[in-house]
């Protein structure tokens, strides 16, 4: 399957990309991921939108479109989501094929305090109900104190934070295979009983 990942943080070495490498490295062969770039969005503007999409936008939303799932990994930014991230969720909002609409996607956060990114994730999730987005519900990914499992060598390293993220791809695997079945074939899921966050 093929899955596109934004990761609200432009900081090249964030520790919320650090917790998307490693979700990558334990998907292996089961999964392609493409990142997507917003960092060179302009604010959106009105103005600007009417002489022309920005080829930046248009460029991420294909590739919205052609991906099987959208992967959002993200901190969180006064309470609510990063505004670089927000900025393009407006932009790709506007345009008339709308590459979010009925999309499988799900959201992961890391941060340095201990409640995770609860506000974020639940602040995206109001955003996606315009943008038709379909977010995975459960397991919720939530991880706190991050800057206490990153190893020497950079890399996210603790065994339990580690399967809480195989967990989730495993999830997030028959969650989108799921949603792009067709309406008729489409079975209910069996609901997870255990919500807890990986800060836990």
């Amino acid at each position: 399957m093929n899955f596109l990942l934004l990761i609200g943080s432009l900081r090249a070495d964030s520790y919320n990309r650090k917790v998307a490498e490693a979700y990558i490295k334990l998907a292996g062969a089961r999964a392609k991921f493409i990142e997507g770039d917003f960092s060179k969005f302009p604010l959106y503007n009105e103005e600007i939108q009417a002489q022309g999409f920005p080829v930046e936008v248009t460029a991420l939303a294909d590739q919205i479109r052609t991906s099987d799932a959208v992967l959002i990994v993200s901190p969180e930014y006064n309470y609510s989501v990063p505004g670089a991230l927000k900025n393009a969720l407006d932009w790709v909002s506007r345009l008339k094929d709308q590459p979010f609409a009925g999309k499988a996607c799900s959201v992961i956060g890391a941060s340095v305090g201990g409640i995770g990114t609860a506000r974020m994730q639940y602040h995206l999730r109001q955003i996606g109900v315009f943008l038709d987005m379909q977010f995975m519900t459960k397991p919720e990914i939530m991880v706190g104190k991050v800057q206490g499992l990153i190893d020497e060598s950079g890399k996210l390293s603790d065994a339990v934070t580690l399967e809480f993220l195989r967990k989730h791809f495993d999830a997030f695997e028959k969650f989108a295979a799921r949603t792009n079945q067709p309406s008729g074939d489409r079975t209910e899921p069996a609901r997870p009983s255990d919500s807890r966050s990986a800060s836990e």
